[in-house]
């Protein structure tokens, strides 16, 4: 697996390092040793399957405040999706500033999201599935979230007319 930095300190896109021969290809989509030595979260306690039947489907933005806050390792198995991450902490010198990625089933990067950040993606192609490994245990009165068209944070999501949940056209505006 190689590391590559992001916008933010703590933030990682994880990216295979495939061993190929004439039946495809082999490589280690999660190493708990690897994340361990990297200074990451090695151990997750929940996964998370996200079907998505039409593309500009937009899910987020998602965290879980303290003390329930998530780390998430997040991949695109099946399509595209435009996957963001906002950094909520407020001490941090990236505060409320935002960085995206295309995951694909096609490049099967993923993304590490430390706590205090704030997750969403948009599909860029329809039934789109997403997995991720989770961190903390799913625990619904700690569930927030931030609006998607937010202008304080000016997020470019890549398609127009996103398909949202009421809970996801809902969120305060900051």
């Amino acid at each position: 697996m190689r590391f590559t930095a992001t916008h933010f300190a703590d933030a990682w896109l994880v990216q295979l390092e495939p061993k190929a021969d004439q039946r495809g290809f082999f490589a280690r989509a999660f190493c708990e040793h690897e994340f361990r030595q990297q200074g990451l979260v090695s151990h997750f306690v929940q996964c998370n399957l996200s079907a998505n039947h039409n593309r500009a489907t937009l899910r987020g933005l998602h965290y879980q405040a303290e003390p329930d806050a998530e780390v998430k390792l997040v991949r695109c198995i099946r399509g595209a999706i435009f996957d963001v991450l906002v950094d909520i902490r407020p001490d941090s010198p990236t505060y409320l500033q935002w960085q995206g990625f295309e995951l694909s089933a096609e490049n099967r990067d993923a993304l590490y999201i430390p706590a205090g950040f704030a997750h969403g993606y948009q599909t860029l192609e329809p039934d789109s599935e997403v997995f991720y490994q989770v961190s903390a245990y799913y625990v619904p009165a700690a569930g927030r979230g931030l609006r998607w068209d937010d202008p304080g944070l000016k997020i470019e999501w890549p398609l127009a007319s996103p398909l949202l949940s009421e809970q996801d056209k809902s969120w305060p505006l900051l």
